[in-house]
């Protein structure tokens, strides 16, 4: 499938943007916003969202096939981790979902229509931003195409700076909202640059209303260095996660179902994102140990591995995996009732590393994962 060149980013990549070109856009996307998007209800929005969603969901979808064909090599994703997580994500897309959703960020949806009383009487109204402007980052796909969706329903306008190398998928889910509705597809804009275009960066932050960044905190705190006094900013820095099992569902029929979910979190973009586990804590209270655990996820990750191949990595990822096992493989030499390791044989493709301490230790990622004994939550 060829795409038709709606966005800077569809554009070849030897072309270089101008700045002229950014402040031509923005006004552009401003005035697209005020004649199209302002006036849409909410429940049109949803409408088209979900049926968007719909589309994406079927296998002959052209954005959908072109996103699983290209997508591996761009985003780094076997087919199968990159077909699951947009299955995942799009299926999100209810109108119970958006309706909870907003009811939930602003307590009746009809704040983004017009004014609308609380429990108390009393009458308030959302005002979103114009103009929004998104930095997204690259390790996985799902936080921009949120981004793009939650400025929709906010009816703002909308300019998707994706990381260099990184704008496939937002550019798909963009050309599927422009071809289900040109006038929508008109209020996006997707562009692709490497960080730091101090030139191009100046303008798009001096155009924006309200500026989004996700990525590392040194990369929010040089955007927020960089913005004009009294801009608002949201970003999202690194975060970490863990996970924590009860003793009372190990106590119980599910384990399989269990430890299947658990192999599902460690999998899942290959462990890249923010929500993804760096270490399963199991409650030292059930019928099964946090060593059997460990033993049963990485049967699990080892059949996984065939349905669902992790990515390619880069060379000194995999040499960081490499050394990680061998350092665990000795402490289990040592005291085997205090350390085990298994580890996907002949490739760096998962790892599971269990101790008796409940100490937490960040994971190199890429479905290396560490479970420990907790005597409780506290």
């Amino acid at each position: 499938m060829n795409l038709p060149i709606h966005f800077l980013a569809d554009a070849p990549p030897e072309v270089e943007h101008p700045p002229g070109i950014i402040a031509e856009t923005c006004r552009h996307l401003r005035r697209n916003r005020a004649r199209h998007l302002a006036h849409q209800t909410t429940e049109s929005l949803i409408t088209l969202l979900c049926g968007v969603a719909a589309e994406w969901l079927q296998p002959e979808n052209k954005f959908r096939r072109h996103a699983l064909e290209h997508g591996p090599a761009a985003a780094g994703f076997s087919r199968a981790t990159l077909e699951r997580g947009l299955d995942g994500f799009f299926r999100q897309f209810t109108p119970e979902n958006f309706r909870a959703l907003l009811a939930q960020e602003f307590g009746d949806a009809r704040r983004l229509e017009g004014f609308a009383a609380d429990a108390t009487g009393k009458k308030s109204i959302v005002v979103a931003p114009e103009l929004l402007t998104h930095i997204c980052a690259g390790n996985i796909p799902n936080p921009a195409l949120m981004s793009i969706t939650l400025g929709v329903l906010l009816r703002s306008a909308q300019f998707v700076k994706c990381a260099n190398g990184a704008s496939l998928l937002p550019r798909l889910f963009a050309h599927s909202l422009h071809e289900a509705d040109r006038h929508l597809g008109g209020c996006i804009e997707i562009a692709e640059w490497s960080g730091g275009n101090t030139a191009l960066e100046e303008i798009l932050f001096a155009e924006a209303d309200c500026i989004t960044a996700t990525g590392s905190d040194e990369t929010i705190a040089a955007i927020r260095a960089k913005l004009p006094v009294g801009k608002r900013f949201i970003g999202h820095g690194h975060r970490v996660s863990f996970a924590f099992v009860t003793g009372e569902v190990l106590s119980g029929p599910g384990i399989t179902q269990l430890v299947a979910r658990a192999a599902a979190d460690v999998t899942a973009w290959d462990q890249h994102g923010c929500l993804s586990p760096h270490v399963i804590y199991v409650e030292d209270k059930g019928l099964v140990s946090a060593m059997k655990f460990a033993e049963l996820l990485a049967a699990e990750l080892e059949r996984r591995e065939t349905a669902e191949p992790r990515g390619g990595i880069t060379v000194a990822k995999a040499a960081a995996i490499a050394t990680r096992r061998e350092i665990y493989a000795l402490r289990a030499a040592h005291d085997p009732e205090a350390t085990r390791i298994w580890r996907s044989a002949e490739s760096t493709a998962w790892t599971v590393v269990f101790e008796n301490e409940p100490r937490f230790q960040t994971s190199c990622l890429n479905r290396f994962i560490h479970v420990k004994t907790a005597r409780d939550l506290e």
